[in-house]
């Protein structure tokens, strides 16, 4: 019985850990006003206990912090609100918007180099 116990706590503790890191950024004055002031925006959708959520969002809010002209907001896939605004079916979804439009969607990327090659084709 205690080996089991121990098994469980190494399998969700990990998980529980990526749900912490997780919050809803999406704020749509703010995503609107982005646009306007001509910005790179991604969009990207997350649900509790997603491991490659969690991965996607590390990695996007670095790009965040390192390329100018860019504005990144997370969402949680469950609110159905903005699911709906951007028609997301999948958590681990990236949008990225440019000119008022979007340019781009992917679902399940987490590769650094990929996720930072998109987004410098599009500022």
């Amino acid at each position: 019985m205690f080996k089991k116990t121990l098994i469980l706590l190494f399998i969700f503790l990990p998980l529980n850990s990526f749900a912490f890191d997780k919050k809803t950024t999406f704020n749509e004055k703010i995503f609107k006003n982005a646009q306007l002031e001509g910005k790179v925006v991604v969009v990207s959708s997350w649900i509790k206990y997603c491991s490659s959520c969690a991965s996607q969002m590390k990695v996007l809010n670095k790009a965040n912090k390192e390329f100018d002209n860019v504005e990144y907001f997370a969402f949680d896939v469950t609110n159905k609100e903005i699911s709906n605004l951007f028609n997301v079916e999948y958590q681990s979804t990236i949008l990225i918007f440019k000119d008022n439009k979007e340019v781009y969607r992917s679902i399940g990327e987490t590769s650094k180099k990929e996720i930072y090659k998109v987004i410098k084709k599009f500022i």
